[in-house]
């Protein structure tokens, strides 16, 4: 694998991403627009147009084409190791240019905008070292109106679960129609500040529709989801019975005296792709 088709293949992924969505929420945007009628039913309709243009039309889905963030689980053995942020770099520098995405990365002291969707800590690297030789790239390009929509509660931790369960569902229902719902919710929930966060931004790489291992979280996320829905903001908030496409929670163990929650709002505009490379060299996008 030469540096060059490794650049090529990641520009191809952030095409895809921004291009092309996945089936797993087009199939719950598909059964969202049947339980609709009226405003809601036209929003949902606008929107599976608008991703079947922007798949037959390899054009973004969104004129917000979003902050470049990759996820990478990296093999402690990976020969690459040392190339990769160069190589993701230059792929967001052509895929600006390609595709062409949208330059959203502007100095937040003087407001200059480098025109490449590049500048410090942007694009947004997020490492994992593991065990073995092959690497994960996962991209997760997020736009700026849902990312306005996250938040931080370090709760008192004798509210406990209900408190958690209040603050998750008080504030989604007070974004209302401003992060371009039906979305994902992610949350995080434990660890502390910063952790909370991550955790909610990772959960989003979930598919629409899966359930965290463990019972109990997996059945709060259903929980949450349903209790947003009765919400009746809607899509794009013209009402309606469908707010939220599904709930997505992480979780790490917390200090005794913090209780951090986390949300990380995506809209219906869900883009996500995967790079995988092993040891070989051979790199598949998916």
């Amino acid at each position: 694998m030469s540096d060059e088709e490794l650049v090529e293949q990641l520009v191809e992924a952030i095409r895809k991403a921004e291009t092309v969505l996945g089936q797993d929420v087009v199939l719950a945007l598909e059964a969202a627009r049947e339980t609709e009628s009226g405003a809601a039913r036209v929003q949902l309709e606008t929107m599976l147009q608008n991703v079947a243009a922007a798949r037959d039309g390899s054009i973004p889905m969104c004129q917000d084409t979003g902050i470049q963030t990759f996820i990478l689980r990296v093999g402690a053995r990976f020969p690459g190791l040392a190339r990769l942020k160069a190589q993701i770099i230059e792929a967001v520098r052509r895929a600006t240019i390609e595709i062409p995405l949208r330059p959203n990365t502007v100095h937040p002291f003087t407001g200059e905008n480098p025109g490449d969707n590049v500048g410090e800590h942007v694009p947004y690297i997020s490492w994992e070292i593991v065990d073995g030789d092959s690497c994960i790239i996962e991209l997760l390009p997020k736009g700026g109106g849902s990312e306005n929509c996250a938040a931080l509660a370090m709760l008192p931790p004798g509210v406990g679960i209900k408190g958690v369960k209040k603050f998750i569902v008080d504030h989604v229902v007070g974004c209302a129609g401003k992060p371009c719902p039906p979305g994902i919710v992610g949350v995080g929930i434990g660890g502390g500040a910063d952790l909370s966060l991550k955790l909610a931004k990772l959960s989003l790489l979930r598919a629409v529709g899966s359930r965290h291992p463990e019972d109990n979280v997996a059945s709060l996320e259903v929980e949450l989801r349903d209790l947003i829905n009765r919400s009746g903001i809607g899509p794009m908030g013209m009402g309606g019975k469908t707010t939220c496409l599904d709930v997505h929670i992480e979780y790490a163990h917390r200090h005794p005296a913090s209780l951090p929650v986390g949300i990380v709002y995506q809209c219906w505009s869900d883009r996500r792709a995967r790079v995988t490379i092993d040891a070989s060299g051979v790199i598949e996008v998916s």
